[in-house]
């Protein structure tokens, strides 16, 4: 079965590029995840650290792939301005766009 959901012959190496970023990403997300869940079960204390070191060698491997995507997919540079190094609510910041952006998504105004 293949990964990809148009015929590749449409596709060019951009999409294939962006295609085989994004499989990796999840691969490393799954096993960010797994290896987290063998630190939180471990009782032994060295094969906890162990295992945290492996997790977090995943989870710098997945920002990596995260950065290349913001360079080279459309919408991740302003998605990840948007939510990431903010506080407050993270649902809350969707709700105040940029200087550029309506405040509502339908651009209707007020209904009341």
């Amino acid at each position: 079965m293949s990964q990809y959901h148009e015929p590749t012959e449409k596709l060019n190496e951009e999409a294939f590029n962006i295609s085989r970023a994004l499989n990796s990403l999840k691969e490393e997300i799954e096993a960010i995840d797994w290896y987290n869940q063998r630190v939180v079960a471990s009782k032994n204390p060295e094969l906890e650290a162990i295992l945290a070191h492996n997790r977090d060698e995943e989870i710098e491997h997945a920002v990596m792939l995260i950065e290349w995507l913001r360079r080279n997919m459309d919408g991740w540079d302003h998605e990840l301005r948007t939510y990431l190094f903010t506080d407050g609510p993270i649902t809350g910041l969707h709700d105040h766009g940029g200087e550029d952006e309506p405040k509502s998504s339908l651009n209707i105004g007020d209904l009341k």
